[in-house]
């Protein structure tokens, strides 16, 4: 066991050492990022047959920047709603990405690909800029200065009272009331899901947020974040030692495995259409494993990663 994560967990109780400490996500402060992320779960979705541009999207734990669900409303969404447990992000940050994803866009630029972003999911087939998905003429509609002007002012009254229609910024959010009911056509999740406390409530919020025949795409790291030596080794740990572990940490990790999430999809009436893993055999197996986690398959234990998309039904699902 690696002593470090313990002692800063127990250290977090001292108050002042988790704010002192903590000064983002460390993840979307990129334009190139943002850009790639958000191709990259379109193209996977178009492959299933979500070929028309999402005109309501959101975004779950955007983390340091709202780019990637401004790469949305730059492609042609209309109205996108960011929604996260604690507020990183900031207005100075998100309209410099905001420019630079204008720039992307307006180049119709490759998506970036491995070489750049060698650990972000999902792979695809071809990394070259989605026409099928965003022609030459719907990018330039969506790239009228009127609608730029808009996205522009939504951004520099982030934080304020004032409301904006294309974009909302939702923090922190606590039930499935935060947006309508059937209002969302594209949901997306970049390694957030496996932060997420309450992941029933979650996968019922989202159910219920999606319209019927809207998609969700999330990428799930099921790994220990860097907190074990070994990749998985986090499921050996007790209960006790991972609070000792968490702290007083707004969030950490679930330690949900990939057959819970497949679970809770079904349960909630979600239809899968794509999965794709990254797979490794190289951590702990059943016999390591803490009593809490003898549930696990054998599966379960040597998926990494995953990239989840599914779709809520026509019919509306169970809820119909």
């Amino acid at each position: 066991m690696r002593p470090g994560p313990l002692i800063f967990g127990l250290a977090t109780y001292i108050p002042g050492v988790y704010k002192l400490r903590s000064k983002g996500t460390g993840g979307t402060v990129s334009a190139r990022y943002c850009y790639s992320v958000w191709l990259r779960h379109r193209v996977l979705a178009g492959k299933s047959g979500f070929t028309d541009a999402p005109q309501v999207i959101a975004e779950l734990g955007p983390g340091d920047s709202l780019g990637i669900g401004l790469a949305g409303l730059i492609s042609g969404s209309e109205t996108c709603y960011a929604l996260d447990v604690v507020a990183y992000a900031d207005a100075e940050r998100n309209e410099k990405i905001f420019e630079e994803l204008i720039q992307l866009f307006s180049r119709r630029e490759p998506v970036p690909d491995d070489s750049e972003f060698p650990e972000v999911l999902p792979a695809l087939e071809s990394y070259s800029f989605p026409s099928d998905l965003y022609s030459a003429g719907q990018i330039k509609t969506a790239l009228q200065k009127e609608r730029l002007t808009r996205i522009r002012k939504a951004i520099r009254s982030l934080g304020s009272p004032e409301t904006s229609s294309c974009l909302s910024y939702a923090v922190p959010w606590t039930d499935s009331a935060v947006l309508p009911e059937n209002s969302v056509d594209f949901i997306i999740s970049q390694a957030v899901l496996e932060h997420v406390d309450g992941l029933a409530m979650t996968y019922r919020a989202l159910f219920r947020w999606l319209k019927p025949g809207g998609h969700m795409s999330h990428v799930i790291d099921f790994s220990s974040h860097r907190l074990t030596d070994v990749w998985n080794e986090h499921w050996s740990y007790s209960p006790f030692l991972w609070k000792c572990i968490r702290g007083k940490r707004p969030f950490l990790i679930n330690r949900e495995p990939f057959s819970t999430h497949v679970r809770l999809a079904k349960e909630n009436g979600f239809l899968p259409l794509m999965d794709r893993k990254v797979m490794d055999e190289s951590g702990i197996r059943t016999g390591r494993l803490a009593p809490s986690f003898r549930h696990l398959t054998e599966q379960d234990l040597k998926i990494k990663k995953a990239c989840m998309l599914s779709v809520k039904p026509k019919g509306g699902g169970k809820d119909a």
